[in-house]
């Protein structure tokens, strides 16, 4: 598995009905070549049906809840300007008190906060045309980065978005 297969998976579950391969190389800014290997991967993983058209959420989740942040873990950088992640996103502001804030780096954002490098480079340009990717992207970022208390609120709402 690499990062972005991750982020593709989500993609698909964000577009809820039909996809394409084309649909999920312009929605994230990947080559077509590299969605197919990357759903190749996650078939032989078991995050996807072996025919690629349905997304095994459960075993998805099971990833993203233990295995997440042990194969792609998250260290807070330098604070610079970005767009919010984690927990200091609008999926989970107001749930969570922090006085820590943690963005994607990005020029035009408009937040600073200590730097978490996204799941690939073409991330930032995703998730601003993708209001439901962005906010399980931020839930994940959450759970990479988070203490117990906001891995679990992440988990809960991550559940809810993959049951719609």
């Amino acid at each position: 598995m690499r990062p972005h297969d991750v982020v593709v998976l989500l993609k698909i579950l964000s577009l809820n009905n039909g996809w394409l391969n084309k649909d999920l190389s312009t929605g994230l800014n990947i080559s077509q070549s590299e969605i197919s290997e990357s759903l190749n991967r996650s078939a032989i993983a078991g995050l996807i049906s072996p025919d690629k058209k349905k997304v095994f959420k459960s075993a998805l989740l099971k990833f993203i809840e233990f295995g997440l942040g042990y194969v792609f873990p998250a260290e807070p950088g330098a604070i610079g300007r970005g767009i919010p992640t984690a927990h200091s996103a609008p999926v989970l502001k107001d749930q969570i008190v922090s006085q820590e804030n943690y963005v994607w780096p990005y020029a035009s954002g408009n937040a600073k906060g200590q730097a978490i490098q996204p799941l690939y480079p073409n991330q930032v340009q995703a998730v601003l045309q993708d209001d439901k990717l962005y906010d399980m992207l931020a839930l994940i970022d959450s759970i990479r980065v988070g203490k117990v208390r906001e891995k679990d609120k992440a988990m809960d709402l991550l559940k809810k978005y993959f049951d719609q």
